[in-house]
């Protein structure tokens, strides 16, 4: 018997298994439902930080189920024979929330549709608006006259040494101009009421300054204390006549006699140089442009 020498051809697969085999991506779609959910989330918690309560009642309300009332009508349905409104006859709504929540009407209204308290607040508003704004505009104007007066003793030769005899500065009551003693540099000769030649200089470049202003002006002498520190009798007079006599000086440089509101005399009651009341620097002049009350129109 011929035996058959060819061996019949055997093919084996081999399936590879293992427990980190590939899922189809269903991961993917319960990471995305996962996102979307952190991200509703967040907008909630971003919407309740935002709203204010009022906000929050309405949107409460509006899925509230007690919205809709219950009934035994025989009609039927949500609504069925009742009414969202407590008009209703078997109403049970919302609608007593809704009219809490509404503003009352004013009390009193004006023709134009305002109410009175409204138009009272706004012309409150306004006239210290315009207050506000003219204390601005006076200030600025000080600011402007403190500018020209520096910038004078700056340009003409006759004031720059005397520009450490004067000082300027804003205070509550207005804008302050004061002549001051120097050492071996006084403006009086000494128990004289009689500015000097340097005082006078200074007096009338003062003056230009006033006069660029509508203010009133005080016009106050001031005295150094003696050497013991005590005050003398005679200091008054004495002070209260310098003053005067600036006045005067002031008075033909140009400045009316209408604008003067008060001269007085303070003998050295009121020292520039508190620690040391003999400095000769508290032997000086102070005129000060007053600050003035705004004047409003008629119709505020």
């Amino acid at each position: 018997m011929a035996v058959n020498s060819e061996q019949p051809i055997i093919i084996k697969k081999v399936k590879k298994g293992g427990g980190h085999g590939h899922h189809g991506g269903a991961w993917k779609v319960a990471y995305a439902d996962f996102v979307t959910a952190m991200m509703a989330f967040f907008l909630l918690m971003w919407l309740l930080n935002t709203t204010s309560p009022e906000q929050k009642q309405g949107i409460a309300d509006y899925f509230a189920p007690a919205s809709i009332s219950s009934t035994t009508s025989g009609s039927g349905g949500i609504l069925g024979g009742t009414s969202l409104g407590d008009d209703g006859a078997k109403a049970d709504g919302k609608m007593s929330v809704i009219q809490q929540m509404a503003p009352e009407a004013p009390d009193h209204v004006d023709k134009d549709g305002q109410s009175s308290t409204t138009a009272a607040s706004l012309d409150s508003a306004s006239e210290q608006a315009l207050r506000d704004a003219l204390a601005k505009k006076e200030q600025d104007a000080f600011a402007s006259a403190a500018q020209s007066l520096r910038q004078s003793l700056q340009d003409m030769p006759e004031l720059a040494e005397l520009s450490k005899q004067i000082m300027i500065d804003q205070t509550p009551e207005g804008l302050r101009i004061q002549l001051v003693d120097q050492e071996g540099r006084s403006m009086f000769k000494e128990n004289s009421r009689e500015p000097n030649d340097r005082a006078r200089i200074l007096l009338r470049a003062v003056a230009k300054v006033i006069n660029q202003l509508p203010n009133r002006v005080t016009i106050s002498g001031h005295t150094s204390a003696n050497a013991f520190g005590k005050k003398q009798d005679g200091d008054w007079a004495l002070s209260a006549s310098r003053a005067d006599a600036s006045r005067q000086v002031l008075r033909g440089a140009g400045v009316d006699d209408d604008r003067i509101y008060q001269v007085s005399g303070k003998a050295n009651s009121e020292p520039l140089y508190a620690d040391d009341p003999t400095l000769a620097g508290n032997r000086r002049i102070s005129i000060i442009l007053l600050r003035e009350a705004p004047v409003l129109p008629d119709n505020l």
